[in-house]
């Protein structure tokens, strides 16, 4: 679940590696954006989310979302605990800072600086010099496919990263959409920059979490926005993750 496309990087790492199972993806098209929204906002909306998947009855539920993980997850899990698995998404700082830094983040003006981010940053990159990176208006630009918006922002998020920077932690899930694009326009003054998404670990520990799993499924795919069973948006189509869960 995710308000928008921000999961297809998750969805399709859990295609990869079980092409059996069967997918629902719960969205909020109605409900975009939820970084403007508060706290309160924010978890109201992603409750309801996380009600429409769990009418599907799925073995574990992911919140492929920084944004709803931060504000949302304690009462998604309140109230869909034990029956149904939840697992939220943790920027990857630890592997990031693992090598010692420097690192970036790019992240949501809503999760820069924010409490939780920061706490994460304490926790796991002490040790490393970290600059904090917003990137405003790119998740919207990701979620509609605004090409020349998209490179625009990332441009200049890219020229807000120190030179020499040799982690890059994507700190939305939207983001992970850009990989190869952020790599390229930090190509010149971050060479050999590595980035770190969220959606393979959060993959595989969904699977780890899941209930006994089906012992097979038929490999579908439901698309649920805003509580409503529709095809994949078209701008997902944009991105190799979305193209793939339709192949």
């Amino acid at each position: 679940m995710d308000s928008g496309i921000g999961l297809l990087p998750a969805a399709a790492a859990l295609r990869a590696l079980r092409p059996d199972v069967d997918l629902v993806l719960s969205q909020d098209p109605d409900g975009m954006p939820w970084g403007v929204r508060g706290p309160q906002g924010v978890t109201e909306h992603a409750l309801a989310v996380a009600r429409a998947a769990a009418e599907q009855k799925p073995d574990a539920l992911v919140v492929a979302c920084n944004t709803a993980s931060v504000h949302a997850l304690e009462a998604i899990r309140a109230e869909l605990e034990p029956d149904i698995p939840v697992i939220g998404t943790v920027p990857a700082i630890k592997p990031a800072a693992a090598g010692g830094g420097p690192v970036a983040i790019w992240a949501t003006p809503a999760t820069t600086g924010s409490a939780y981010q920061r706490g994460l940053i304490r926790d796991f990159a002490s040790g490393a010099e970290v600059a904090e990176i917003p990137c405003p208006g790119l998740a919207d630009a990701v979620e509609y496919a605004r090409l020349d918006e998209i490179a625009s922002i990332v441009a200049v998020a890219a020229q807000q990263t120190p030179a020499g920077t040799r982690a890059l932690v994507l700190g939305c899930t939207h983001y992970e959409l850009l990989a190869d694009e952020i790599s390229a326009a930090l190509a010149e003054t971050c060479p050999g920059i590595t980035l770190f998404g969220s959606a393979r670990a959060v993959v595989e520990q969904a699977l780890r979490r899941a209930r006994p799993l089906r012992e097979s499924g038929d490999g579908t795919l439901t698309v649920l926005r805003s509580g409503r069973e529709e095809a994949l948006p078209a701008a997902a189509l944009a991105y190799p993750a979305g193209r793939s869960l339709l192949a």
